[in-house]
């Protein structure tokens, strides 16, 4: 009788320790496969950003290599504060999006100015130009943030060289309702940007998205796109982002010194 109690006890000793070792060895080959793959992962996300920048202004050849095509644009980093470029700072190592969570490299916002729910906001931010053969701005592309209903939708807000006329808004990453909020992602959406204005004579942030459809026959639809059906709050957060990211504390300080030059 206590032999069969021991040959019991260590069966189930035995199947924890086999159960240990399987676990030890799927954790290690999981492990491995993840730092692997690490380098490949870094290095999609990189070209993905570089696609949906060569696409929210109409540059997007999908027969040809992203990177060829993204060798268009000018990569550099400015300063929010002052608008200007921030020489000392390395364009291939900088993140904006990792800076925004450093209290080193970011500000906290006051109720006031965050318009966009982002709570930090970093003190230096990248942005994309193309460039005219005169050398004088032909496209910028900024990238931009903010909450909707569900989510931080991160994106990219295009603009002319006269820094008032909007080229296009796309969003890269979100988790907003599809049918609804999700409709960000819709072609047919998206296009009513290009053409807008992003400000008004006075440097005043305009662009919005009201509740319902654009009446073309108003002088202020000019500024305006119809908002998501069935997205009050999905639409409500695209027009704070984009008005809190041409705001003084966002990048009108860079766009008016470019609209200038």
């Amino acid at each position: 009788m206590p032999g069969l109690m021991q040959k019991g006890k260590d069966s189930v000793v035995g199947t924890i320790i086999a159960a240990l070792a399987v676990c030890l060895v799927c954790s290690v080959v999981v492990s491995f496969a993840a730092i692997s793959l690490r380098p490949v992962q870094d290095n999609n996300k990189t070209v993905d950003r570089k696609r949906n920048i060569l696409s929210v202004v109409g540059m997007l050849d999908p027969s040809q290599p992203v990177e060829q095509q993204f060798g268009q644009f000018e990569t550099r980093v400015i300063d929010f504060e002052t608008g200007e470029y921030a020489p000392d700072m390395n364009t291939e190592e900088f993140d904006q999006r990792k800076s925004s969570k450093d209290p080193e490299l970011s500000i906290n916002l006051t109720a006031e100015q965050d318009l966009a729910d982002i709570k930090r906001r970093e003190q230096f931010g990248q942005v994309y130009l193309v460039r005219n053969d005169d050398d004088s701005i032909r496209f910028m592309v900024l990238p931009v943030r903010g909450y909707g209903l569900w989510s931080t939708l991160y994106g990219f807000l295009a603009l002319e060289g006269d820094g008032k006329t909007i080229v296009g808004l796309s969003f890269y990453e979100h988790a907003e309702t599809p049918g609804l909020g999700g409709e960000v992602d819709n072609p047919k959406w998206k296009a009513q940007w290009r053409g807008k204005k992003a400000y008004d004579e006075q440097w005043e942030p305009r662009a919005t998205v009201i509740k319902g459809t654009v009446d073309p026959s108003r002088d202020d639809s000019q500024y305006q796109v119809d908002g998501l059906s069935g997205a009050t709050l999905t639409s409500r957060g695209v027009a704070n982002l984009i008005h809190f990211w041409l705001s003084e504390d966002g990048y009108k300080p860079f766009i008016q010194r470019v609209a200038d030059a």
